[in-house]
Parts: structure tokens; C-alpha cells; sequence
């Protein structure tokens, strides 16, 4: 759960990186959409939603992945929350056939001692 919550540096390098990245791109493209206005000053609707679509295609591209890992990552769990269950009953039927020895041979010792 701490992965979660901590964020290092190199994490806020990158969410830096990615900031200025879409700074930059957002700049850009508003200098070309101002090029795109048509005479009386009005800014053409299709100019703006491809702008913003593009904005916003870095967004779900990057949750995209960030889903994959954490499904990734719900598998591992799953996975090995069955092989530790498994590995529990293996260790409760090794304890418990260990104690059904040692009274085997607590039995026989107190025969051999009654003899």
C-alpha cells in the first residue's frame, strides 16, 4: 500500500517532465490555433477539439498502462496468496503427521517400558 502513497524523486522528475512536455505542446498548439481563426475572429470548433483530444490522449495512453500494471500486479497477488494457502496445508499436514508420530512413538516407548 506504501507504494501508493511515495513518491520519490525520479517519480517527480518524470511528473515534471510530463508537466512541461504538455506545456509545451499545449503552447504550440495554441499558436497554431490562433493561425486558424477564420476572418471574423471566431475560433473553429473542429481546431479545438482535436486540440483537446490530443491533450488528452497522453492522459488515457498513461492510465492505460497503469492499468495493465495494476492488473499485472493483481495477478502476482492472487498467485501467490494461492501458493502460500498451499504451502500453509502442506506445513499443517506435515505438523500433523509429525504429532501422530511422536505419539506412535511415545506409545511404543511406554509398551516397552510396562514389559
Amino acid at each position: 500500500m506504501g507504494m501508493f502513497t511515495r513518491e520519490t524523486s525520479d517519480d517527480l522528475a518524470k511528473i515534471g517532465e510530463v508537466e512541461g512536455e504538455i506545456r509545451e505542446f499545449v503552447h504550440r498548439e495554441v499558436i497554431e490555433f490562433r493561425q486558424h481563426q477564420d476572418s471574423d475572429g471566431k475560433v473553429v470548433a473542429d481546431n479545438l477539439s482535436s486540440l483537446l483530444q490530443r491533450v488528452s490522449m497522453n492522459s488515457v495512453q498513461e492510465l492505460d498502462v497503469l492499468i495493465g500494471e495494476l492488473q499485472m500486479l493483481r495477478d502476482r497477488l492472487q498467485h501467490e496468496g494461492e501458493r502460500m494457502r498451499r504451502e500453509i496445508l502442506d506445513y499443517a499436514s506435515l505438523n500433523q503427521a509429525a504429532i501422530q508420530s511422536a505419539k506412535s512413538i511415545m506409545g511404543n516407548l511406554k509398551i516397552k517400558k510396562d514389559s
